[in-house]
């Protein structure tokens, strides 16, 4: 069986019945790994596809949501943002500043900046659930793969929490 889609073309489905598409979107001066995926094509809607069009056509604004997040958990001294940055410092010392986009004095502030949007997984399977429909992966260097903050999304593109990798 296969899904028809305007926006992402025939999704067939492999023999236990998930489904996977994944493309590079450019993004900025970036390429972004777009994947959306599913354990069963019976559970994926029509309107589950939209709305991840939707969120891929806008990924712009839902980097900027994403960003605008991980600034309000600075509040928290024990966020996992928090954490990351700290953490960042920690193992780079004053090799931080060579990976960071603008230099402005605050470093909690250019490292969320600076980070990189790695990919983003949607769970198509999850639309209109409590589990994320969508997870963005932030790095500040993006060789180090397990040094990565993800940003969930529910299916109306609200952020529902900021987590690391670990």
């Amino acid at each position: 069986m296969a899904i028809e889609h305007d926006f992402f073309g025939l999704l067939e489905s492999g023999p236990d019945g998930s489904i996977f598409w994944s493309e590079n979107v450019e993004f900025g001066d970036q390429s972004v790994t777009v994947d959306l995926t599913a354990p069963d094509q019976d559970d994926v809607s029509v309107e589950a596809l939209d709305v991840a069009a939707s969120m891929i056509s806008s990924l712009e604004a839902i980097d900027l949501a994403a960003r605008n997040a991980m600034v309000n958990e600075l509040d928290d001294r024990t966020s996992e943002v928090t954490e990351y940055i700290l953490q960042q410092q920690s193992t780079l010392g004053d090799e931080l500043e060579d990976l960071l986009t603008d230099v402005t004095g605050d470093t909690h502030i250019d490292v969320i900046k600076a980070l990189q949007l790695m990919s983003m997984t949607i769970l198509a399977d999850e639309h209109g659930g409590a589990d994320p429909f969508a997870v963005l992966e932030y790095a500040l260097d993006p060789d180090a793969t397990d040094d990565v903050l993800l940003v969930n999304l529910a299916s109306d593109g609200r952020v529902q929490s900021v987590t690391s990798a670990d």
